[in-house]
């Protein structure tokens, strides 16, 4: 009956998609630091649906790369990558996992699952950290093992000192490390508990002096529209002290912080959010933001600073003191992905971010699915966004070959890129 009910549902979205493009012109994309965000708009009972089929790539096709660059397979036949992890020594370690489907809780949730696994977003997740190496310097790992196994959907990876750190979706697990080695299969110590389901991932980034790891925690729903109370502990970054033993949420209101990176010369943590839906395409849009200590970003009262989503009961005292984000990067782009990349890292990119910006799935015109940088000056973004890699979604937006995630430098300072559709492990270098 579900599949019934998701078809039904899928096909009422998909006219409806065509009913709103056919009402005038699309809203102007919403990027950078002042944005141009369109009114609110509820898409009502009939929701947007469209992910376009995951078909992946053919021998032979590449992502394009933006003019001066290259780009070639640095590991294919994976399992769904979604994070990488460089170590010290060279070796590169991917987190092959996959969002499960959880029990249904509406229509739209069953006709959402329904979309997701036509898209390869939903599945058996593989619960595995496989390790790369490519020791002749080619740019293409010839060895690969299972790094770990039997992991719950992990995601985020830190190496500090002799313990490994591994963000799995019920909590962060602390593992002993010895340099080079193939595996890791001792037991694992958990510093602290995640609620699972939602917004599954767990991002992981320790800070400079090795002390501190930040953690990302995202939502259950859309705008806690199952209560305030099943969304405790989430929608947040936490900071774990690691001589301590404790934890705490560093900042909240953040929907679903995925990407973590520090800006160097001022050690502000920043991150990528995705945004609530149901609003319209270009509202609200994702965004990088630096996070402050203490700071609430917004959600579910509000957003882009004290926006008011009047769906959501409302606490004026939390809306007066949201803070507005740093930089739009678009409506619905889900940009997950996000890497510091220091001048000089490819040819013509001066210092700034790397996004992967895995691609939208309920907007009448699809976004996102291409890597971006924006560049930083004194410390903050500067300037509109560049491609990095590009062409992973069909012209006509009925196919995805791939679709980017994680994002990370490489060891030989190339820029690597994780896609969860083609299976793939990108490389992008100087052409």
């Amino acid at each position: 009956m579900s599949g019934v009910v998701a078809r039904v549902v899928a096909g009422i979205g998909a006219v409806a998609v065509a009913w709103r493009r056919a009402q005038g012109a699309e809203p102007k994309p919403a990027w950078g630091a002042t944005p141009e965000i369109p009114a609110a708009k509820s898409q009502g009972a009939i929701p947007t649906l469209k992910m376009p089929t995951a078909r992946g790539w053919a021998k032979g096709e590449l992502p394009t790369a933006a003019p001066g660059l290259k780009v070639n397979a640095f590991a294919s036949e994976l399992d769904h990558p979604r994070w990488i992890e460089v170590l010290p020594n060279g070796d590169v370690l991917i987190a092959e996992a996959t969002q499960i489907a959880g029990p249904p809780r509406s229509v739209f949730h069953i006709a959402m699952q329904a979309t997701m696994r036509r898209a390869a977003a939903l599945g058996v997740s593989a619960n595995r950290i496989t390790l790369l190496r490519d020791r002749d310097g080619d740019g293409v790992a010839e060895i690969r093992g299972a790094f770990m196994e039997n992991l719950s959907q992990p995601f985020g990876m830190a190496l500090i000192g002799d313990t490994f750190y591994v963000g799995n979706t019920d909590g962060v697990v602390a593992f002993p490390y010895t340099a080079g080695a193939d595996r890791i299969t001792a037991a694992g110590r958990k510093l602290v508990t995640f609620k699972p389901d939602g917004h599954w991932t767990r991002s992981l980034l320790p800070s400079a002096d090795g002390k501190k790891l930040y953690a990302g925690v995202g939502s259950l729903t859309n705008i806690a529209e199952n209560g305030f109370a099943v969304e405790e502990g989430r929608a947040a970054i936490y900071e774990l002290d690691l001589a301590a033993g404790t934890s705490r949420i560093f900042a909240g209101g953040l929907r679903n912080p995925v990407g973590l990176a520090f800006e160097p010369t001022t050690n502000v943590l920043w991150t990528v959010v995705n945004e609530r839906d149901g609003i319209g395409d270009e509202t609200p849009p994702d965004y990088l933001t630096s996070v402050r200590d203490g700071g609430f970003y917004g959600w579910p009262y509000c957003y882009w600073g004290q926006t008011v989503d009047d769906r959501v009961p409302q606490d004026p005292a939390m809306v007066a003191k949201a803070i507005q984000p740093d930089y739009a990067l678009g409506g619905h782009t889900a940009s997950l992905g996000l890497c510091w990349m220091p001048a000089g890292t490819l040819p013509g990119f001066p210092e700034g971010m790397a996004i992967g910006q895995h691609g939208s799935w309920n907007r009448s015109t699809l976004s996102g699915y291409k890597v971006v940088f924006v560049r930083f000056a004194n410390g903050r973004p500067s300037g509109p966004a560049r491609d990095i890699l590009s062409g992973f979604l069909a012209p006509d937006e009925k196919f995805s070959y791939g679709r980017p995630v994680g994002v990370a430098l490489g060891p030989d300072r190339s820029l690597l890129v994780a896609d969860d559709v083609g299976n793939v492990i990108w490389r992008v270098t100087g052409a």
